[in-house]
């Protein structure tokens, strides 16, 4: 039955500040066992628990993202919508309870019982969305969006499985489906209603319309739906919950039934199969033809569902679309959604019929890019025949682009033809490709790096002639973590001691951390400081001998790193070190050194065979050394497997040196470098990415410098770089490398390893070799002044305390003044009615 616009509202829940206490708590804990997992406590499973207890505290979410929804409305205010290929959250309970303002209560509660509740936030799997850096970023964002009350909406795919879980067998990595579905995910809700049709392949047809002018129509060769499940995000300590909205691909007709009464069973369910083959991982390998295909539907996909929700969205309250871009603010995360401005362009133009100037400044002005790359090889392009196939429309509508914006080019610089050629759309230095960087550029109004050393590089190289022809365009905002999940909730201990000291406002105000510098000094705080230290170690120690088997000492120093492999972050560096290190102790076993932990972890590309055999030659090296008497417990190796956001969590905490080694000019920020400065980790590093500020913020003098400038790269490279010089002009890397190309690590196996010594004598495009000294000097002074307890914990203190700039909330902020224009909007709870859920669209 319809509700008249003027009947009573019918209260469904009543606005409450009982609704977070034990007793309400508690009951609904019960009821949703027993009527929503059909189970009595006698016989729940951990499992069971958590899903009870997941979807109790859901339900205190659902009430504030009802409320928040209904502001939004009402106040009509300007939406930001952020779209991305990746998210990695981390688990949402332990994340919930902390925003909500209840965990202390609710551990407390469990303690009393018998329980313990991190038992309880074990069971919950890690949302397979993402890969890295840049998943996490937009989930620290949507975290930061929701805290500072933006309004806002993260829109990504529902993968059913993740990148892979990772297990490390005979020193390899084997890539395991990551299955995170297979108990099913209370946080999310599905919404079968919320659905959009999108079109794949095919041919286009032009004819004139009634009033004479020409229209398109696209004729698919299929059609996919896209089907809506949300996740409500709250903010701390705020009443403000958006939603990240994923899609799921699936069938129009997901059974056809009369191909199934005549007994091909098979092509009864084929639709369905291909359909949902479009969500079913994320990055599917891209070497094939079909791999780069479903990645292009893929990206499409999730830009068409989400521009045909956001039309939806603003023509339920509007008119027209004529003041979309009053309403609506888009940010690029990356070129995989670049897509975006096309599909933009198309609904307006051949399903709205807007005509092309007024679409096109629409366009522009709603979309804004962040780019998070400077290696040219993650620069997306795709090659004209796969994009002609997949999306012909999008194809005529890039080149009538391309075309209006080279006219405008060569006005603004005539007769040079390289100039257009390096600005066009279309890459034609060879077989044809789509640049989707530069389509990104053209369409949007903003463009962003992502560190100050990251920006002012793409202005003068990669983005180079964009930044000449639309300076304005250009910003730095650089990256942040919240301090919510990778502080408070990771790191209660250093949480509990920090509020002893300054209270607990710098959960929303990182700056507030700026108050433990008066405390660097004291010689009880510094103890309670290393105190706190060693009991996170202790934990990680623990974790350590379940995953590994492998005992280490947690007095001493952790030193780790961990990110995804890739050359440029030069993992191998780090394990040049732990060479020299162990030839100091074999040439001498009774030196006095440091005694160290060397943890690595991260994931390799499944197609990155560099990477891999990295990861084969840390195993390869842990072995060696882990086993050899010699060394005496002074150094021990280790591959903490499958690093996600659920081990960070135990990884930050824990580490006293944190390595942040890449090719100066290579990395574009890094967020990790962040995190374990948070944490109290000292870093060393090279002036790359975000480590550049990261140095400037906490001071040179607690930050353990080394390596060439980006400059000197650059000038190294020019003159003709040789590696195989600085192999022989230096005895101990001399020593390392002779000993690796031995097969001393490989059981006698000299050709294991020889791809990666003929990469680094002969090529090292990533500089190891020039690095090697300096690197080996410098971790030599943070050896040395680890033993000085007193200056190392002042150290930490000072990196802790003056981390403030790198809070996502600051980034977010500067989004909003800079690039959106978005203001926040508050939210006040209140009793939630039928008419407000019918509206909560």
């Amino acid at each position: 039955m319809a509700i008249e616009e003027k009947t009573t509202p019918f209260i469904i829940k009543e606005a409450s500040d009982n609704d977070l206490d034990m007793e309400s708590l508690g009951r609904d804990l019960n009821e949703n066992l027993f009527y929503y997992l059909g189970k009595s406590p006698l016989v729940a499973t951990l499992q069971d628990i958590y899903h009870a207890f997941a979807l109790t505290v859901r339900k205190r979410l659902l009430q504030r993202w009802i409320n928040t929804s209904m502001a939004y409305v009402k106040q009509k205010v300007k939406v930001v919508c952020y779209f991305s290929a990746e998210y990695l959250p981390g688990p949402h309970l332990g994340n919930n309870l902390l925003n909500l303002g209840i965990f202390p209560t609710i551990s407390q509660a469990f303690a009393r019982v018998g329980a313990n509740l991190d038992y309880f936030l074990d069971q919950e799997e890690e949302p397979g969305l993402g890969n890295g850096g840049l998943g996490r970023l937009a989930a620290c964002y949507l975290d930061s969006l929701a805290t500072l009350e933006i309004p806002a909406i993260g829109y990504g795919l529902r993968y059913e499985f993740g990148i892979f879980d990772q297990e490390i067998r005979d020193g390899w990595q084997a890539e395991i489906t990551d299955k995170w579905l297979q108990w099913d995910n209370p946080w999310e809700i599905h919404h079968p209603e919320i659905a959009y049709e999108v079109k794949l392949g095919g041919c286009c047809q032009t004819h004139p319309d009634r009033d004479g002018r020409l229209v398109v129509h696209w004729h698919p060769e299929r059609v996919v739906k896209g089907v809506a499940y949300d996740t409500p995000i709250l903010g701390y300590n705020v009443n403000t919950c958006n939603v990240l909205r994923l899609w799921k691909a699936e069938a129009i007709e997901s059974f056809d039934f009369q191909a199934f009464n005549k007994g091909d069973y098979y092509d009864a369910v084929d639709e369905k199969l291909v359909s949902e083959n479009l969500t079913k991982v994320l990055y599917p390998n891209d070497e094939p033809f079909e791999g780069k295909k479903l990645r292009l539907e893929q990206q499409y996909f999730l830009c068409s569902c989400a521009l045909q929700d956001m039309i939806r969205l603003h023509l339920h309250f509007a008119p027209n679309l004529g003041d979309f871009h009053e309403s609506w603010a888009v940010q690029l995360n990356d070129t995989h959604p670049a897509i975006s401005v096309v599909e933009l362009m198309r609904l307006l133009v051949d399903e709205r019929q807007i005509p092309w100037d007024q679409a096109w400044d629409t366009t522009r002005k709603v979309f804004s890019y962040t780019n998070h790359t400077l290696l040219p090889e993650a620069l997306e392009k795709w090659p004209l025949p796969l994009f002609a196939q997949v999306l012909p429309r999008h194809l005529e509508i890039i080149f009538e682009i391309n075309r209006r914006f080279l006219d405008s080019v060569r006005l603004r610089y005539p007769g040079d033809n390289s100039k257009a050629a390096r600005l066009s759309l279309i890459d034609e230095s060879g077989d044809r490709y789509v640049r989707m960087a530069h389509l990104a550029c053209v369409g949007s109004h903003a463009i962003n790096g992502v560190s100050a050393l990251h920006t002012e590089l793409l202005k003068s190289s990669t983005l180079q002639d964009f930044f000449e022809l639309w300076p304005e365009k250009f910003y730095n905002i650089t990256n942040g973590v919240t301090p919510r999940r990778f502080l408070a909730l990771s790191n209660p201990r250093l949480t509990a001691l920090i509020n002893s000291k300054i209270g607990s406002d710098w959960i929303k105000d990182l700056y507030k951390l700026r108050q433990l510098e008066e405390f660097a000094e004291d010689p009880d705080f510094q103890q309670s400081w290393r105190e706190v230290k060693l009991a996170n170690k202790r934990q990680l120690a623990n974790a350590i001998k379940a995953r590994t088997g492998i005992s280490v000492d947690p007095q001493s120093m952790f030193d780790i790193q961990v990110k995804r492999l890739h050359e440029y972050k030069r993992q191998h560096l780090n394990v040049l070190h732990i060479i020299t290190l162990y030839l100091r102790l074999k040439k001498d076993p009774t030196l006095e050194i440091t005694p160290r932990t060397i943890i690595f972890g991260g994931k390799a590309a499944p197609g990155y065979f560099m990477a891999r055999l990295i990861i084969k030659l840390i195993s390869s090296v842990a072995e060696v050394v882990n086993r050899d008497p010699d060394v005496n417990d002074r150094l021990k190796v280790v591959f903490f497997p499958n690093f996600n956001v659920k081990n960070a969590q135990k990884i930050y905490p824990a580490a006293d040196l944190s390595q942040q080694i890449s090719t100066a000019g290579k990395e574009a920020s890094g967020t990790g470098n962040m995190k374990f400065a948070l944490n109290g980790a000292l870093t060393i590093g090279t002036l790359d990415g975000a480590n550049v500020e990261i140095r400037e913020e906490v001071g040179p003098e607690n930050f353990f410098l080394f390596g060439h400038t980006v400059e000197e790269v650059q000038y190294i490279k020019a003159q003709g770089y040789n590696p195989y010089l600085y192999y022989q002009s230096n005895e101990h890397l001399r020593e390392v490398i002779d000993l690796l190309r031995s097969g001393f690590f490989a059981h006698g196996d000299r050709d294991l390893f020889r791809p990666l010594v003929e990469s680094l004598l002969y090529q090292d495009d990533y500089l190891l070799m020039a690095d090697y000294q300096s690197y080996i000097e410098r971790q030599d002074e943070a050896g040395m002044t680890f033993l000085d307890k007193k200056r190392w914990t002042r150290m930490s203190i000072l990196n802790t305390a003056r981390m403030g700039k790198f809070s996502s909330d600051r980034a977010i902020q500067e989004y909003c003044q800079h690039i959106w224009q978005v203001k926040p909007t508050f939210i006040e709870l209140q009793d939630i009615t039928l008419e407000q859920v019918r509206l909560n669209i």
